[in-house]
This record gives structure tokens, C-alpha cells and sequence, in this order.
């Protein structure tokens, strides 16, 4: 078994993704992303169940599956065409993880139940076999305020590659086509903070995380600072 550079330690929080195999897409359609967004909400948690038969084939909609426990928290999310991020905490205590855990880890855990469920989705849907995924999961570590702030407006703003490859770099060429774009993706956490009320809503466990922005004002606030920050430079 392999050991990671990054532990991943309970009450410490992390910034995870992973991306297709030589880089090729993951998501081909609305179906794709809507069957990973199920999963998310789905597989986070200590109930045993079979995704296909007590949800799928009983046309439960996913939000309304009832979990028991999580098994970690969810700050943030982006799914893009060939890769994903999320900010998560294993930092949930809970007394049935010392009863059924055996020494796993909670964050590994998840990851590794996701993961196979989207897996085994995808190559039935498209008829392919082997691995999805680009190896084991990236992790790294965030450590402080500002590394988290950062990470949140990295995130939610992930989807503007779609529009415009390199606006990193020479900055945002049209503020008001990328605020119009980000308010209709509809694959990340961003709506949620921004405001919208949707299922999606139920992924996220805020209140496990520190409070970084007070209301979806300061939000906005936020990621409109880091976007003029980013076209000065």
C-alpha cells in the first residue's frame, strides 16, 4: 500500500481533486455530471446501501435519500469536463466510525466509494473497462485562513476556463459575461453561496468549516476582488 505525501488527518482541512486518464473527459454530458453530483451527496455517509437498487431503480431522487452520519464534510465543489476539486474536512466526529472504520481513513474512504460508483457508471454508460481516473486522488493541505479563502474563489471560478482558456493570466476580458456564465454553471458549489436555493444545497456542511463570509454579499464581494485582483496582474 502506498503511503501519501499529504496525511490525512482528522480536523485538518483539504483540497482534493483528481482528473480523467491522459487527461480525457469525464463528464460528456448532463447525465455525467448529475450522476457524480448524486454520488457526492449519496455515498457520504455510514449506511450501507446499493446505489442502483434502493435509489436508481426505486427513482428516489438523490436528495431525498435519507443518510445516516457523514462520513466527512463538504465545503466547496467544482466539477469540470475532465476533472474535479472539493474542499473537505473528516473533522465529523463520529462514535460509529470507531465501530466500523477499522482503521480507515475518512477521507479515503469517501473518496474511494465515489470514485468506483462513478467509475463503474461511466464505462457501463459509454462501454468502456479499465480506470477512469488518473491515479490514486491529489491532496493538499490547507493550513491557514488565507490558503482557504484562496482555494474558495479558485474553485468557484474554475468554469470560467470554459470561456475564456486563459484568463488567469491576461486577466478577465468581459466581467459581466463571466458573472453571467458562472451564474448558469450549474456543476459547482458557487450557486450555493451565491445565494440559490437548490437540492444541490444539502452537499455542503458549512458550519464545519471556518466562517469565511458572512452572507452571500460577502461572497460575491469576495470573488469580485479576486477577479480585479487578477486583471491588475
Amino acid at each position: 500500500m502506498s503511503v501519501r505525501k499529504v496525511p490525512l488527518v482528522d480536523g485538518e482541512y483539504y483540497h482534493i481533486y483528481n482528473r480523467g486518464n491522459s487527461k480525457q473527459k469525464i463528464f460528456l454530458d448532463k447525465e455525467d455530471y448529475q450522476y457524480f453530483i448524486n454520488c457526492i451527496y449519496c455515498f457520504n455517509t455510514y449506511k450501507k446501501f446499493k446505489f442502483r437498487e434502493d435509489i436508481i431503480k426505486k427513482k428516489i431522487n438523490a436528495f431525498d435519500f435519507e443518510r445516516d452520519e457523514r462520513v466527512v464534510s463538504i465545503g466547496a465543489w467544482v466539477l469540470m469536463p475532465n476533472h474535479f476539486h472539493i474542499y473537505i474536512t473528516p473533522s465529523h466526529q463520529s462514535d460509529w466510525w470507531l465501530e466500523i472504520g477499522k482503521g480507515k481513513n475518512r477521507i479515503s474512504e469517501f473518496m474511494r466509494k465515489l470514485l468506483t460508483a462513478y467509475t463503474l457508471y461511466f464505462n457501463k454508460k459509454y462501454k468502456r473497462t479499465g480506470g477512469l481516473f488518473e491515479s490514486k486522488f491529489k491532496s493538499t493541505h490547507i493550513g491557514n485562513n488565507i490558503q482557504a479563502k484562496y482555494l474558495f474563489s479558485y474553485i468557484h471560478l474554475n468554469p470560467l476556463k470554459l470561456i475564456q482558456k486563459n484568463w488567469k493570466e491576461d486577466g478577465i476580458k468581459d466581467r459581466k459575461k463571466a458573472f453571467d456564465f458562472l451564474d448558469k454553471y450549474l456543476w459547482s458549489s458557487y450557486l450555493d453561496y451565491a445565494g440559490t436555493k437548490r437540492r444541490e444545497n444539502k452537499i455542503l456542511t458549512s458550519e464545519d468549516f471556518p466562517r469565511y463570509f458572512s452572507n452571500s454579499k460577502d461572497f460575491n464581494k469576495e470573488i469580485l476582488e479576486w477577479l480585479e485582483y487578477k486583471n491588475k496582474n
